[in-house]
């Protein structure tokens, strides 16, 4: 199976930037519909966002919409998130996630579910 593999966490100051990359390997079937999501010490994990296999469609949480932008490079079996204008409450544990076709809208992408496939997770610490 896909093997999925989150880098590019750490700690960052209110107000920066971070681009997180996930990395898949080990499937013949290498282009995955992916998503992101990060869980907070005593909170659910919450969705943030969806892209499709050719990256045409995205969703994005209401939290990070406008601030993150979800992306993609296949040719390096590679999908990011950029992250600005980062916030304390963005403090989580992201993890990436993926699915072997494309969702049509948000309800489906957003649900944990959808996908069966996930990484170990990388830190983001925001702090002033």
């Amino acid at each position: 199976q896909v093997q999925l593999v989150e880098s590019g966490g750490g700690l960052v100051q209110v107000g920066g930037s971070l681009r997180l990359s996930c990395a898949t390997s080990g499937s013949s079937f290498s282009t995955y519909a992916m998503g992101w999501f990060r869980q907070a010490p005593g909170k659910e994990r919450e969705f943030v966002a969806y892209i499709s296999r050719s990256g045409a469609r995205t969703y994005y949480g209401d939290s990070v919409k406008g601030r993150f932008t979800i992306s993609r490079d296949n040719a390096k079996n590679t999908v990011y998130l950029q992250m600005n204008s980062l916030k304390p409450e963005d403090t989580a544990v992201f993890y990436c996630a993926a699915r072997e076709s494309d969702l049509y809208n948000n309800v489906w992408a957003m649900s944990r579910g959808s996908y069966g496939y996930w990484g170990q997770g990388t830190q983001v610490t925001v702090s002033s």
